[in-house]
């Protein structure tokens, strides 16, 4: 929310700073970006398990894509409406390594482990947001409704070896829910199908249309799915995007 609060204010703040650009009235295109999310708040550890870290340099890369229009609210093109559709490939990772006295394989000595575990969630998300653009920069907030869609489990064992070798294997096996029940990898019912998140954002577009944007999403519905539960957990989706976008103009 603190970084939704600075964003709003440098928004107004460059209302009086830099002089309005004419945004080229109605537009139209795609963009394509980077995803970096992860999930937080008390009960993260229900959806996680144990060894969750929710620090910044922990959290998952991933990616997003989709189409998006600027509806010019003003005749200058100040103000405008922003709504999109986006694929957008969140999630979270767990990384964990094992050393000491590991035994051997197929005759050689094992030196460590490294285990990475990801959830990788699907969403479809519609960001409705306001805009501010004001001499090539662009300040936009707004609500974003998500549909979660699927979800997969996977994991990666890295095996290394006192000889300096090295083997990956992958396991994407099913894992427990919160309830403690074993699920499939693509299991996804313990999870909520939606989600309300407030977006903000910061970024440049030019005069042809071309823009680099980054935004921050935090979601305000729990993750977890809560419909057993008198009492409502915590863990919510946190999503950085950062996207290349090309808007055609329109006149």
């Amino acid at each position: 929310m603190k970084n939704i609060a600075l964003l709003a204010a440098l928004g107004v703040a460059s209302v009086s700073a830099v002089h309005a650009q004419d945004a080229g009235g109605f537009r139209l295109g795609v963009k394509v970006g980077g995803t970096y999310s992860n999930i937080s708040g008390d009960n993260v550890s229900q959806i996680t398990g144990a060894g969750y870290s929710t620090d910044l340099g922990d959290y998952k890369l991933g990616y997003n894509a989709g189409v998006g229009v600027s509806i010019p609210l003003s005749s200058d093109g100040f103000f405008s409406f922003a709504p999109e559709l986006l694929y957008n490939r969140k999630g979270y990772e767990i990384q964990s390594k094992q050393t000491g006295s590991l035994g051997t394989e197929n005759g050689k000595t094992v030196e460590s482990r490294e285990i990475e575990q990801q959830r990788v969630l699907h969403y479809l998300d519609v960001p409705l947001l306001a805009r501010i653009n004001a001499g090539g920069l662009f300040f936009e907030l707004g609500p974003q409704v998500s549909y979660l869609f699927g979800s997969k489990n996977k994991q990666q064992t890295t095996t290394k070896y006192t000889d300096g070798t090295k083997v990956k294997s992958d396991n994407d096996s099913g894992f427990r829910d919160y309830t403690g029940i074993s699920r499939d990898e693509a299991y996804k019912s313990d999870l909520a199908q939606f989600d309300i998140s407030g977006v903000a954002g910061v970024g440049y577009m030019t005069d042809g249309g071309i823009s680099l944007g980054l935004r921050y999403a935090r979601g305000f519905n729990s993750l977890i799915d809560t419909k057993d539960q008198d009492n409502e957990p915590k863990a919510f989706n946190n999503a950085f995007t950062l996207q290349l976008g090309y808007l055609i103009p329109t006149k």
